[in-house]
């Protein structure tokens, strides 16, 4: 079975998924377009995603699956091993509550088209818009490196050594927090388990900078 996968190198969105599928050990044919071109904005691809973001997961029976979360989600229960949560409930409650402190506290706010509204409606330069995205980077990595480093759940990942849900929010984050320039110093355990996960081929091989349309 081979899927589609509709992306753009550099959403993080799209970097937690691509990570997910190889973490599943699952070939997708990959399928790239330019947010600021409007390429998601075209009437064929908003035939496909009314909400014209990225990613799409376009299945071999026609089935279009859209949003990160849910279609990791589906993955996990279609696909279920290697396992992305753990299988006790705590330690599930714990990694979706480390997953989304990425996913729904900072990129929301932080994403192509929140920037773009903030300069089109209220001026904001690039200055303003890095200011923006800094603020609540620091904002919520603050609370997740306190909460990552004060817990002996966490190994070498966010959740013991095995990577999962939570890795693949936060290494998409790390990664999308590097276009404005923001680094891993100020927390240590959110860049470590970076690192580790840099050095995993599923990981770094979704990096932005490793894929066929990068710029």
């Amino acid at each position: 079975m081979t899927l589609t996968l509709h992306n753009f190198f550099r959403s993080s969105t799209s970097t937690r998924l691509r990570a997910a599928l190889n973490l599943k050990g699952l070939d997708y044919d990959y399928v790239p377009y330019v947010l600021r071109r409007g390429d998601t904005r075209t009437p064929e691809y908003l035939a496909m995603n009314p909400a014209g973001l990225v990613p799409t997961l376009e299945r071999p029976d026609g089935t279009i699956m859209t949003q990160s979360l849910a279609i990791i989600e589906w993955l996990e229960e279609t696909y279920p091993e290697p396992a992305l949560l753990p299988s006790d409930p705590d330690g599930r409650a714990r990694v979706r509550a480390l997953a989304l402190m990425s996913a729904c506290e900072v990129h929301p706010l932080n994403n192509l088209r929140v920037l773009g509204y903030l300069a089109d409606r209220f001026g904001a330069d690039e200055a303003a818009q890095k200011e923006w995205f800094t603020h609540w980077v620091e904002t919520t990595f603050d609370a997740l490196e306190k909460m990552l480093s004060s817990d002996p759940m966490t190994g070498q990942l966010c959740h013991g050594n095995k990577p999962g849900l939570a890795d693949l929010c936060l290494y998409a984050q790390v990664w999308n927090n590097r276009r404005f320039e923001i680094g891993t110093s100020a927390w240590p355990t959110i860049g470590r388990i970076f690192e580790r996960l840099d050095q995993i081929p599923a990981f770094r091989d979704a990096a932005p900078p490793n894929q066929p349309d990068a710029a």
